[in-house]
């Protein structure tokens, strides 16, 4: 069959993109590796559960376009994402608001929590000058600007642990500017994101996005279990023009959302990537296991950086109950890119990877692997969206 539009990759930016372009009255071939769509926001129900298989997606925008698109294609509820971290045997709410310094300090308002971290904060920063034998303070590591920025008992409590986990590397060793500010609010809000719309599609994510594909007049057909390398004829590392599946189907473009640079065989270098490992239990027996959505655990010597209830984002109430433990994890060839690492070297090679592209116009690359961008859900839809309207 003739198509025009390949799309590589069934989650939320495939999906949109895919969508658009049927509405614009385009033929679309939708194809992903995996058994399912929705890519990493799918959702599988067990025991009554939506269970978030790949990690917490909490949905949360200030784009009102982008918010009304995604409520055309599920009812969102109002969750609101109020994560509570665990340092030893201490509680805090996050993010940084005063029911913290409350429970850290004891204190009640804002005028005393504020001392507290400008004096904490002062105080490391002269010493870090002394230190350094400098007049002038300029963080030359995460850790330093953490600091300067909190002080220690915050830093040491909420960050440090949390953080080197994270990343697999101590806060030393990480530069400054994965830190550019650390967002404190002077108000008993535990509220955790700042934007106008927040919530979770009553249902799951998965049901979203198979609506999403739905397309019109059924000129959107879906392949899942499908591997990209195996379906379109190559020359080389990169696809034979004009586009062609083994199956004899053609293709007028492409859109790929998997890893850039394998796309064009690591031929520039190999982008860096942070990746995470799921241990998921169900738990018939419990009815509520820690009383919140999303717990963090700050401690390094804890090897899970969260443990998620899944049942607390739809608000259930039923039986039984199910956890996922987050294990952040170096990435190498053949596990899953969560994570771009977005660093000097990193992007620096990406955009040389994007120039390359250039060379290929009836090949578009979307998504966080295919832009090397962290996205959030919303963003992934604009950038979908924008894309999709310069296409004719």
């Amino acid at each position: 069959m003739n198509y025009d539009y390949l799309v590589v990759g069934a989650g939320l930016f495939g999906a949109v993109f895919a969508h658009e372009m049927a509405k614009k009255g385009k033929s679309v071939l939708v194809i992903d590796k995996r058994e399912h769509v929705a890519g990493n926001i799918y959702t599988e129900n067990r025991m009554g559960i939506n269970v978030h298989k790949y990690g917490a997606h909490i949905f949360h925008t200030s784009d009102k376009e982008v918010w009304e698109y995604v409520n055309r294609f599920a009812e969102f509820n109002n969750y609101i994402n109020s994560p509570v971290a665990v340092y030893k045997d201490e509680l805090y709410n996050l993010p940084f608001n005063m029911n913290t310094f409350s429970k850290m300090w004891g204190v009640k308002t804002p005028a005393e929590a504020k001392e507290i971290i400008e004096k904490q904060a002062n105080a490391e920063i002269d010493r870090i000058k002394k230190e350094k034998g400098a007049d002038t303070f300029e963080p030359e590591n995460l850790e330093e600007q953490a600091l300067s920025l909190a002080g220690r008992d915050i830093y040491e409590k909420l960050v440090k642990g949390y953080t080197e986990k994270q990343w697999g590397r101590d806060c030393t060793e990480l530069p400054s500017f994965i830190i550019k500010r650390l967002p404190m609010r002077f108000i008993y809000d535990n509220n955790y994101f700042n934007d106008r719309f927040q919530g979770i599609p009553m249902g799951g994510y998965t049901a979203l996005v198979e609506k999403l594909l739905t397309g019109k007049d059924g000129n959107i057909t879906v392949k899942t279990g499908v591997d990209y390398y195996d379906f379109v004829k190559m020359n080389g590392n990169l696809p034979a023009q004009p586009f062609e599946s083994v199956n004899a189907d053609s293709f007028g473009k492409i859109l790929f959302t998997g890893m850039i640079d394998e796309f064009f065989g690591y031929k520039l270098g190999t982008l860096e990537y942070r990746s995470l490992r799921f241990e998921t239990e169900d738990l018939p027996d419990v009815d509520n296991y820690q009383g919140n959505a999303v717990v963090n655990y700050t401690e390094r010597d804890i090897p899970y950086t969260r443990i998620i209830e899944h049942k607390h984002f739809e608000y259930g109430q039923g039986k039984g109950t199910i956890i996922t433990r987050e294990y952040p994890a170096n990435w190498k060839h053949g596990d899953e890119p969560y994570y771009p690492m977005n660093d000097e070297k990193n992007n620096s090679m990406y955009a040389k990877y994007t120039e390359l592209s250039k060379e290929y116009p009836d090949i578009l690359f979307g998504g966080r692997l295919g832009q090397y961008k962290y996205y959030n859900m919303d963003q992934v839809i604009r950038a979908a969206l924008d894309m999709a309207s310069k296409q004719n």
